[in-house]
């Protein structure tokens, strides 16, 4: 068990599985109230969102509730929401979600656990991508798809408004821009408060900048992958928040051989007596200023560990020493 975890379960002021919140939840807070500073993700720092969304810099991916494969239900449901009521009471406010996991069933659980939805809590999600099966991720960027599937899911989160809606994934059939265009038009009919891409490259990313403003970019990135290198230092410039995808670079820490800065990052972690998913969400977070990561799980003990993160701050050697 990690130190962390330890402080966490000290705190005895919240209730796992059920819906009562610390004194320091989103639920006493006012809308558009800062991010509490007692709370432990607060430690990880603000980030503003289209400049009206203040959130903690430490989110949450609601991949991982659903089934295995990411199909279907929860191997435990009751645990699953447990995971995002623990979300909020560790004052963690932004929950990235898509209709294609489950498929549907991450948006439903959201809206089981949490509406009436505490004040201060933006629910992100995505569409333009379908699930035929487990194995098939499709794209579907037709403006006729778009427009069903934020329809959808503002009825699956029982919204009125999504406060960021992203394109999912650029469809090669469909022209980008038309895609953009519908969800500029569901913006202007109140439906997106914002918009988002995801898995973009630097010049899809100003294609889609030049029809709406963009205000969040969702690609795969961590210490071993870093090839969104390009499209992060346009949101640094822009100030479009980058949200990293994979952030815990689990697919790389399993090699044999594994990359020289995982074993660095390694290096650190055991020596300040942390786990590796804390080493990899530290490190997001030092990166840059724009990063706010999403990791997922659908334990209340690696959500956790996970949101002890927050607090640890690598210094400028580490970093140097990373590579």
């Amino acid at each position: 068990m990690s130190s962390s975890r330890r402080e966490f379960l000290c705190q005895g002021s919240v209730v796992l599985a059920g819906t009562t919140l610390a004194s320091w939840s989103w639920a006493a807070a006012p809308s558009g109230a800062a991010v509490d500073p007692n709370a432990p993700a607060a430690a990880a720092g603000t980030l503003t969102i289209g400049g009206d969304l203040k959130v903690s810099r430490l989110g949450f991916g609601a991949m991982r509730i659903t089934g295995e494969g990411v199909w279907g239900e929860p191997r435990d449901a009751n645990e699953a929401l447990a995971v995002l009521r623990r979300v909020v009471e560790l004052g963690t406010n932004f929950i990235d979600t898509a209709d294609a996991y489950g498929p549907y069933i991450s948006e439903r659980l959201i809206k089981e656990a949490l509406y009436p939805y505490p004040p201060g809590l933006l629910i992100a999600t995505k569409g333009g991508q379908v699930r035929p099966r487990r194995e098939e991720w499709l794209p579907d960027g037709r403006p006729r798809h778009l427009r069903a599937a934020c329809e959808a899911s503002l009825a699956r989160l029982k919204l009125e408004r999504i406060d960021l809606y992203q394109l999912h994934r650029p469809d090669p059939q469909v022209p980008f821009e038309d895609s953009i265009g519908e969800l500029a038009k569901l913006q202007k009919e109140g439906k997106i408060r914002h918009i988002g891409v995801s898995n973009v490259s630097v010049d899809q990313l100003a294609k889609a900048s030049a029809l709406v403003k963009v205000v969040s970019v969702q690609n795969r990135y961590n210490v071993v992958d870093r090839d969104a290198d390009d499209v992060l230092a346009v949101c640094e410039r822009e100030q479009i928040a980058f949200l990293p995808w994979a952030p815990l670079a689990q697919g790389a820490q399993k090699n044999a051989a594994p990359d020289k800065r995982l074993v660095a990052l390694g290096s650190i972690a055991k020596a300040r007596h942390i786990d590796m998913n804390q080493a990899n969400l530290a490190w997001l977070l030092a990166r840059s200023p724009v990063i706010l990561p999403i990791p997922g799980t659908s334990r209340v003990a690696h959500l956790e560990d996970n949101v002890g993160a927050a607090k640890i701050k690598l210094t400028p050697e580490e970093m140097a020493q990373i590579g």
